[in-house]
């Protein structure tokens, strides 16, 4: 991973709010906005670099925690932190992320050259995202479903006893869409025994984080008929290894990663351990998604639809065509 000489730059960290459209729920709990905390690095010549994070309650996170811990790095960013510094200055997590991308976005900006290239990856090519359906009834699910007419769905479940029913009236209502689906740790072990034979059945092609991370255990030699995805269950670099008996999809957000830095890693090694790759988001906005975009590339499934699910998208932001996320100048990087 290359690291350029650190400039030395002022921090500033910002709150702010976009709602979303309608309201998005999933087994924890309903939200009606995204509350997105933005890390700007300027330096001295007056490039700017931006990184996007979302705190996030699940992992112990809070807005006013993560900002006050992207604000105690300021005085280390105006003597010149690089992001191999970063990376041992911070744990991983939301702050961390900001602090990263917006580094990224920094040496891009002042180098006039791309943070793919920086990184040594290919130069990006639009991706197909999944489009998330958040929890609500089945018939409501059915109709959010035929009006989104994506070729690949995300269903958000309850483990309320009716996600059969919510799945079968998807089909129905999208017989040409593929499927997966997200559980956000809401089943018990006893549904292991039922639901994804009933899932296969209906065509789901992965069920993402069905038990709570720390009770998966209980997969251990659970040959499911669909494939499982680690979400909850997987953050970085430790721990990939014994995620991959209990797994077969792992998937990788940036505000779990602690950055860009860190969440090529995990993909590198996922991939080596034979795992395939999902990248994920939180709901937030394109500033957000354009590096995870980088991260997307040859992923195995894609779940960048953040900036659709909100009533309106920061400007700029990257083009969405449908369900094709294309690269955009000019966002980050």
């Amino acid at each position: 991973m290359p690291f350029a000489p650190a400039p030395t730059a002022q921090l500033t960290v910002r709150l702010e709010r976009f709602p979303i459209r309608g309201t998005f729920r999933i087994s924890r709990g309903a939200k009606t906005e995204a509350l997105v905390l933005v890390a700007e690095l300027r330096d001295a010549d007056g490039y700017v670099g931006r990184g996007e994070c979302v705190p996030y309650a699940r992992y112990g996170e809070s807005v006013e925690g993560v900002q006050a811990a992207m604000q105690a790095m300021a005085d280390a960013f105006s003597r010149g932190l690089s992001r191999r510094a970063l990376f041992h200055a911070m744990p991983a997590g939301a702050a961390r992320n900001a602090l990263d991308c917006a580094l990224w976005d920094l040496e891009a900006r002042r180098s006039g050259t791309p943070v793919w290239e920086m990184a040594g990856l290919a130069p990006p090519e639009p991706v197909v995202t999944a489009f998330t359906l958040s929890i609500d009834t089945p018939a409501a699910m059915a109709q959010a479903a035929r009006a989104a007419a994506r070729p690949l769905l995300k269903l958000k479940l309850a483990g309320d006893g009716a996600d059969l029913d919510r799945v079968a009236a998807v089909r129905e209502a999208a017989p040409a869409s593929r499927l997966i689906v997200d559980a956000n740790e809401g089943w018990k072990p006893d549904d292991l025994a039922t639901l994804p034979a009933a899932f296969a059945n209906l065509g789901v092609e992965m069920i993402e984080q069905p038990l709570p991370a720390g009770a998966d255990g209980a997969l251990l030699g659970f040959d499911s008929p669909v494939r499982l995805g680690a979400d909850e269950s997987a953050h970085g670099l430790d721990g990939l290894e014994d995620l991959a008996h209990r797994y077969q999809v792992v998937n990788i957000k940036l505000d779990k990663t602690g950055g860009l830095t860190e969440a090529l890693a995990v993909k590198a090694r996922a991939q080596a351990l034979g795992l395939d790759v999902m990248i994920g988001c939180m709901v937030a906005t394109s500033l957000s998604m354009a590096p995870a975009l980088l991260l997307a590339q040859g992923a195995d499934y894609v779940d960048l639809d953040g900036p659709l699910l909100l009533a309106q998208d920061r400007a700029p932001g990257l083009t969405y065509q449908g369900a094709r996320l294309l690269p955009t100048a000019g966002v980050w990087g």
